[in-house]
């Protein structure tokens, strides 16, 4: 990592960038601040100087050159006591101009700067001035002071800005280093989270983060265990058969062989399809699908006319009203899921009920087949799960046909679930929110 592209050097620039700023504002608005007070201190000074000498030199005659020489001091004569030339008590004096009444003027005397002021008295023009060489020297002293002082000040800054922060990144780059170290093969390690702050929160955060991923690690590992011994199994069946009918074509017929490689791939076709539709429920939750209203009766009807073309005892007296919003394709799937469940479940019939109860609307497959224990009644909803070999998948099932149910019914807000029926078989609950 590049020393200037780092946090804390960005910290740091910025902070002397904004504390610079600051800083050179406020040197620059004190020595404008201090020459402006030192100058009008010395205004004030001039104006009283003149009003003073002023008062003198109209009350009784006074010897201008025997003023005090701190103050420049001219008198045009003209006044009605003396009507003589200019009189001054410094040699510098003698070059004043008379300035403007009523103001104090900047004049530049033999290279040094002065204020002066004038006023008409009875004895002539007066004008006196006071040197401000060291109004200037005080700013000049005080901006070398700021100009050292600044520079200091931010190279200090930059050092305590520049320690805070490497203090306070020091446990980001702790875990840094952390999740560095861990790989694939290393996903149940965590992250120090003992801090009550925000990093400590950021860290909670991070070890929730390699949670999921670990336990999805699990999932998907287990996924692809389970989906290629599923697949094998059907491809074993095949080569098994046309083993026989290679080595022994006596022993079986075409027909035979066709059968069971058309059973064996419908096996494997539907396994692949649930397989697909779950990766796309995983990566999008049914998104990608056109939502709108669906009338989960009339689905529930067309079911049950399905399997009374197929010879199957149905029950429907219990379908009402109930329509929700989702992707009818999908929740046709769900529904046919469940009812091809039942079907291979069932010793005579099967029930379906849509009951809409205020904001839901639940949809009811029930069998009168062996029923499902208590104890497993989660475990059906998972991917490739077996149970007894009353429900086991050598009727057709793929193992995914309830998996796929439960996805799509949480990508629809909803869920799935299993309980006792009333004739002692399994009754399968949708339960989905209403829709108008």
């Amino acid at each position: 990592m590049h020393l200037f592209r780092s946090v804390r050097a960005r910290v740091t620039l910025g902070a002397l960038l904004v504390v610079g700023i600051a800083l050179g504002a406020g040197a620059v608005g004190t020595v404008v601040i201090l020459g402006q007070l030192l100058t009008q201190g010395v205004a004030a000074a001039v104006e009283q100087d003149l009003e003073t000498i002023g008062e003198q030199l109209e009350d009784r005659p006074v010897d201008v050159g025997d003023l005090d020489g701190e103050v420049l001091v001219r008198l045009q004569g003209g006044g009605r006591r003396d009507g003589e030339g200019p009189r001054f008590n410094d040699e510098d004096a003698a070059t004043l101009p008379v300035v403007p009444e009523d103001s104090v003027v900047r004049l530049m005397i033999d290279d040094e700067p002065y204020l002066a002021a004038s006023e008409e008295t009875d004895v002539g023009m007066l004008t006196v001035a006071r040197s401000i060489e060291n109004v200037d020297d005080a700013t000049a002293t005080a901006s070398l002071v700021l100009a050292v002082a600044v520079p200091l000040l931010l190279i200090v800054i930059g050092i305590v800005v520049w320690v805070v922060a490497t203090r306070a990144l020091a446990p980001v780059e702790r875990m840094r280093r952390q999740v560095d170290g861990i790989d694939g093969t290393a996903l149940d390690r965590r992250v120090d989270a003992g801090r009550d702050d925000e990093l400590g929160a950021l860290a909670a955060t991070m070890n929730r983060m390699l949670e999921r991923i670990e336990e999805a690690q699990k999932t998907q590992r287990r996924f692809v265990s389970d989906a290629s011994h599923e697949l094998r199994s059907p491809l074993a069946t095949i080569r098994q058969h046309a083993e026989v009918a290679v080595t022994h074509p006596a022993s079986t017929s075409v027909q035979d062989l066709g059968g069971v490689v058309l059973d064996e791939g419908r096996r494997m076709q539907d396994l692949v399809e649930g397989l697909l539709l779950l990766a796309r429920l995983d990566e999008h939750g049914g998104h990608g699908q056109v939502r709108g209203p669906v009338d989960m009766d009339d689905l529930a009807l067309a079911e049950g006319r399905r399997l009374r073309g197929m010879g199957v005892v149905v029950d429907g007296h219990g379908i009402g009203a109930g329509r929700v919003i989702g992707s009818e394709v999908l929740l046709a799937r769900a529904l046919r899921n469940l009812v091809d469940n039942a079907v291979r479940h069932a010793s005579t019939t099967v029930t379906l009920r849509v009951v809409t109860e205020r904001a839901w609307v639940r949809i009811e497959v029930e069998d009168d087949g062996d029923g499902v224990p208590e104890e497993r009644r989660e475990q059906i909803f998972e991917r490739f799960a077996r149970l007894d070999e009353a429900r086991a998948r050598d009727e057709g099932g793929s193992g995914l046909g309830l998996a796929i149910v439960r996805e799509i019914a949480r990508a629809h807000g909803g869920d799935v679930t299993v309980s006792a029926g009333r004739e002692g078989g399994a009754r399968f609950t949708l339960a989905l929110p209403a829709g108008s």
